[in-house]
């Protein structure tokens, strides 16, 4: 069997996971990890450029959601698949894949967006619920645990040294987002809190920001999601659907962008979105041997 050679973009918490799923996966050859900082680790290959790593299959983006707009393009130009966890929800998650379209097919090759658990594999079961109860509400709860998409962007603020936000569930797809901050001395706190508040990460939802000496101590990788829906299906109006997870966020994340990652492999040139793909896809082996063994 050719196994694909994958690299990964940025290795920061999910790209660290994504080079470990990479090496568990029986049909992949991680290529190396493209970084531009300095990474001590010798036994991966690390270079500041993707020219340095030879012939490459699919390249992983786990990069800030922000930085997806204009890095993807690149890879798609040199022939090389792109996988991204792009965790925006909305009209600009329809913008990017609008964007990449033209350029993945213009290459041949095929980019997959959002490919993490929400949105990704949490947009699927949303989807199947609908499916299955086609009238109704759908509410997602997230956490309680840390966000990544809200953390980074905390970061990216000026006067940010370091930051991580919490999620906070209070029911019905309401959520409070709690930001702990640690900020350069010459930075001032109240500034720095209303900045965040303003981003379009935070501004939806009430948001408190605390200032710490050290996010260290407060910082955790567990996340969380509820998913429920109150449906109705025929004339039946008691249909009750849920699915609840308690993961690690990087963890998860990794995982799935690396089996979307194998996807990209069977799809045609274009953008899709996680839950335009067909889940077989996803997995490792004949289409043939898991319909037999999952069906």
């Amino acid at each position: 069997m050719k196994k694909a050679k994958v690299c990964v973009v940025g290795y920061g918490n999910v790209g660290q996971e994504a080079v470990e799923c990479i090496r568990q996966a029986p049909d992949m050859e991680l290529a190396g990890v493209v970084e531009i900082r300095s990474v001590d680790n010798p036994q991966i290959p690390v270079v500041n450029t993707i020219d340095c790593l030879g012939h490459v299959d699919v390249a992983i983006l786990a990069i800030p959601s922000r930085d997806i707009p204009k890095v993807a393009p690149d890879y798609l130009a040199r022939g090389i698949n792109t996988v991204d966890g792009y965790d925006i929800h909305g009209g600009s998650m329809v913008s990017l894949r609008n964007h990449l379209s033209e350029c993945a097919r213009q290459n041949g090759k095929t980019a997959i967006i959002g490919a993490g658990w929400d949105p990704g594999t949490d947009s699927v079961i949303r989807m199947l619920f609908m499916a299955i109860a086609p009238q109704g509400i759908t509410y997602t709860n997230f956490g309680p645990g840390m966000s990544m998409g809200h953390s980074v962007a905390a970061r990216a603020v000026p006067g940010v040294k370091d930051a991580i936000s919490m999620t906070l569930p209070l029911g019905y797809g309401r959520h409070q987002r709690d930001v702990y901050v640690e900020i350069h001395e010459a930075a001032e706190f109240d500034e720095v809190a209303q900045k965040i508040k303003q981003d379009a990460y935070f501004a939806g939802d009430s948001t408190r920001v605390t200032r710490v000496d050290d996010v260290g101590k407060v910082k955790v990788m567990g996340h969380g999601v509820l998913v429920e829906r109150i449906g109705a299906s025929g004339t039946a109006h008691n249909q009750r659907l849920e699915l609840k997870m308690s993961l690690t966020n990087p963890s998860a994340t990794a995982q799935i962008m690396v089996s979307a990652a194998r996807a990209s492999m069977r799809l045609d040139p274009g953008c899709y979105a996680l839950a335009e793909i067909p889940p077989i896809d996803l997995l490792p082996g004949n289409r043939e041997d898991l319909v037999c063994s999952l069906v």
